[in-house]
């Protein structure tokens, strides 16, 4: 489920307008009585009682946060009648994904304020296969509270977001071959995906509108996510049934924990335009504290939404010594994406193109990491799921000191390029109005030099079993009283 303010959407299209096409930018209403909360209890309109997860009573006054704008439902900026932020374009931190994908929450209105709620929960095994493989049973969650609140001339949007994964993962993390990144008892993690921390995210984010067309922005975070990368994985809808972080995690999306952002910018209908000053030191391993690191990284980020199908994004940051255990080196990050997606029917298709390059010095070396990553989800017949991730990614800190050894690599950081190909399906068990509950499996295969086959074996295999729980998926439809 997507996290952040995105781009404020056309509020009133004219009855002209190609829906399907629309930019979610802010864009000047011929006829602003078209921007409406949803319909009021005593009109004889069709009340919106399709809308699975939702209570709608509290969104009927005039003034209300939660409107229609086209064909999506939205966050008004304020009190502006023709400047409102489409709730599924919002994704992690302050990025932007496709407004016309899917909204997993769900929404009560109390008095001004309108307050939602994500949750997603995976519990099932995990068996990594070759020679570092293994078998565990795990848990990955989260949980997000958010409220909005009409302040002044601007909208004030605050999130918190947790995670159980401390205490669900097996000790040192989640089994994940060739992951790389962060530390356990003092040792690089390898072969393993970190736990995320119990407090992911605690923000607020104020909106204010500029005139019709465009707003402006400040988000802070402790801990929040800083204008770099793409939307964090577990947030894109093209991931939405994928229980795997990305082998290129820590090339593209990792600062998405970080104790310490600000951030700012602008948006003007489609293109946005943001910075961040933030703390680029990676969570450390007590993952139920708050760090305390200087604020001596940067970002900036250049956002598109052409229209409600598609966004891309291009940005670069500098992180200043994020690990601990090599407080001499620097990261230069540069992140681009393109997502896409595609109602359907009874369904749909949600996918993304990313690639994210670390340049990493220290005193007398230099290495660059290049990761690719394209994923997708479809989902038909409303109840069924088929994913996808292919990814190729650069690692250099696989061997341990014993692995170059026995292989005879005499280089401390050898780099070696990474096929994971990954193919899944999910079905929902119970789908209603409250929640969507679901069985799901999927199967890894690999690519690799031939030099890591006595590390790794000649063709490791893994897969995952597991149980999948979220609320309902908000009916878009049903707030136009179909």
């Amino acid at each position: 489920m997507p996290v952040a303010k995105p781009p404020a959407a056309e509020a009133s299209p004219s009855p002209s307008a190609d829906r399907n096409n629309k930019s979610p930018g802010a864009v000047p209403s011929p006829t602003p009585g078209h921007m409406h909360a949803p319909e009021n209890a005593n009109e004889t309109k069709p009340q919106p009682e399709n809308m699975p997860g939702m209570d709608m009573s509290g969104g009927e006054k005039p003034g209300s946060l939660l409107v229609m704008a086209g064909e999506d439902m939205a966050i008004r900026v304020g009190s502006n009648n023709t400047n409102a932020t489409p709730m599924s374009a919002i994704g992690s931190g302050t990025s932007w994904q496709p407004s016309s994908g899917p909204a997993h929450m769900m929404q009560k209105q109390s008095g001004d304020w309108l307050l939602m709620f994500h949750y997603n929960f995976v519990a099932g095994v995990n068996s990594q296969g070759g020679p570092r493989g293994v078998t565990k049973l795990e848990s990955a969650n989260w949980f997000m509270p958010m409220a909005y609140h009409q302040v002044g001339h601007g909208t004030l949007q605050l999130r918190g977001m947790f995670s159980l994964e401390p205490f669900t993962f097996p000790p040192g993390g989640s089994p994940l071959l060739f992951q790389t990144g962060e530390t356990y008892h003092g040792q690089p993690l390898i072969d393993r995906q970190h736990p995320h921390d119990l407090f992911m995210e605690l923000s607020a984010q104020y909106t204010l509108a500029l005139g019709e067309r465009g707003t402006w922005f400040t988000y802070f975070g402790y801990p929040g996510e800083p204008a770099l990368g793409p939307v964090a994985f577990m947030h894109r809808a093209s991931a939405s049934e994928n229980t795997s972080a990305p082998l290129a995690h820590h090339l593209q999306d990792s600062t998405h924990i970080s104790f310490g952002v600000f951030t700012t910018g602008f948006t003007y209908r489609w293109l946005k335009l943001e910075g961040s000053i933030f703390n680029g030191r990676e969570p450390d391993e007590n993952r139920y504290d708050f760090d305390a690191h200087s604020w001596n990284s940067r970002s900036a980020r250049i956002s598109i939404a052409p229209n409600r199908n598609w966004t891309m994004q291009v940005s670069h940051g500098f992180l200043r010594s994020p690990e601990g255990q090599e407080p001499d080196t620097d990261i230069r990050r540069t992140t681009a994406s393109v997502q896409y997606n595609r109602p359907l029917n009874r369904g749909n298709w949600a996918s993304a193109f990313i690639w994210g390059r670390n340049h990493t010095s220290r005193p007398g070396e230099v290495h660059n990491l290049n990761g690719f990553t394209f994923e997708s989800t479809l989902n038909f017949h409303e109840k069924n799921y088929a994913y996808t991730r292919l990814e190729l990614v650069d690692k250099n800190e696989l061997l341990r000191a014993a692995d170059r050894a026995l292989l005879g690599i005499t280089d401390d950081h050898p780099s070696f390029r990474i096929g994971a190909f990954i193919f899944g399906a999910a079905r929902d068990l119970i789908n209603n109005e409250k929640l969507s509950f679901a069985i799901g499996s999927d199967l890894t295969f690999y690519s690799k030099p031939e030099v890591l086959d006595q590390i790794y074996g000649s063709q490791p295999v893994s897969w995952k079993l597991f149980l999948r729980l979220r609320p309902a998926k908000m009916s878009m439809s049903s707030m136009h009283g179909h």
